[in-house]
């Protein structure tokens, strides 16, 4: 089985290049649709569909807010159509707020925010409650989520929602970060994950009593108990919703646990232990051993 891309990824906080650049593409044409013109010169060009209360609008055909930008980059008046020569190019001013209705509704445009209330208060009148320039954009933003989360893999393969904020748990050192982003996504060393040996039985080596999945490797294990008890105390469980996700101290807890137990660690990096007893027997020679990989892999 190969390696599972879309859930990398979601792991990443990396949206799909084309739901990102729709994403940027809203924002860029809502910062001009609720720009003052006093600011923002392309404001001025937009068509009068766009109702706005600033004595400051230029007539379609008057360039000189724009008359100094050189060659391909003066916008064209939008009544007319574009010249043929391809070496022009213009803003398309009169499809900003078309592209736009889907957020601000068919009648509107008359009711637009301005990025820069506090600068112009006393010509501009307080928006309606809900259509703050700040709450569209997190309009915008809601929209990319719902359309990734669409996009997402089925939730029983992978449960864990899109975020465009990084994990706290990518805080950690990149050794224990990357353990955790391939147990998350289903692709890791533990046994019962897909793998392209398929001739390894997905029993757990360290117990031999269960599939050695992700919830059994960190919070079912007994032959784990010990460390477990000592590290994860506060760790009940591992799902989307879990606490653990969002708490420094209970990721440490749990990086100090897949240290102590190499758990999800490379099988040639040195021997696992196959029961309770050898654990305990070679536990410290494994954080030894760890902390020599580690100490080479700064090196």
């Amino acid at each position: 089985m190969s390696t599972p891309t879309d859930i990398l990824a979601i792991e990443a906080c990396l949206p799909p290049l084309d739901l990102l650049l729709a994403y940027k593409h809203r924002l860029a044409h809502l910062r001009v649709l609720c720009s003052p013109p006093e600011i923002n010169p392309a404001a001025a060009r937009l068509p009068p569909s766009v109702q706005t209360p600033s004595l400051h609008r230029h007539s379609p055909d008057l360039r000189a807010l724009s008359a100094r930008n050189a060659g391909s980059r003066l916008p064209l008046p939008w009544l007319q159509p574009r010249p043929p020569s391809k070496n022009r190019a213009h803003l398309p001013l009169d499809a900003l707020p078309h592209s736009m209705l889907f957020l601000l509704g068919q009648d509107g445009l008359d009711a637009l925010p301005v990025t820069s209330q506090h600068l112009l208060s006393e010509f501009y009148p307080e928006p309606h409650p809900g259509r703050s320039y700040p709450q569209l954009k997190l309009q915008c933003k809601n929209l990319l989520m719902e359309e990734w989360d669409n996009a997402a893999p089925d939730p029983a393969r992978y449960p864990y929602q899109p975020s465009l904020k990084p994990h706290p748990f990518m805080g950690l050192d990149k050794f224990t970060a990357g353990r955790l982003h391939q147990m998350r996504s289903g692709k890791s060393y533990l046994r019962a994950h897909p793998s392209w040996d398929s001739d390894v039985p997905p029993t757990c080596p360290s117990c031999l009593s269960a599939p050695e999945t992700f919830e059994h490797a960190i919070l079912r294990c007994p032959a784990k108990e010990p460390p477990r008890t000592r590290h994860l105390q506060g760790v009940l469980h591992i799902g989307p919703d879990a606490l653990g996700w969002s708490s420094a101290a209970l990721l440490g807890a749990l990086a100090h646990f897949i240290k102590s137990t190499a758990t999800a660690f490379p099988p040639g990096m040195f021997s696992r232990p196959t029961s309770s007893a050898s654990l305990i027997s070679s536990r410290s020679s494994n954080v030894v051993s760890f902390g020599y990989f580690m100490s080479s892999q700064e090196s």
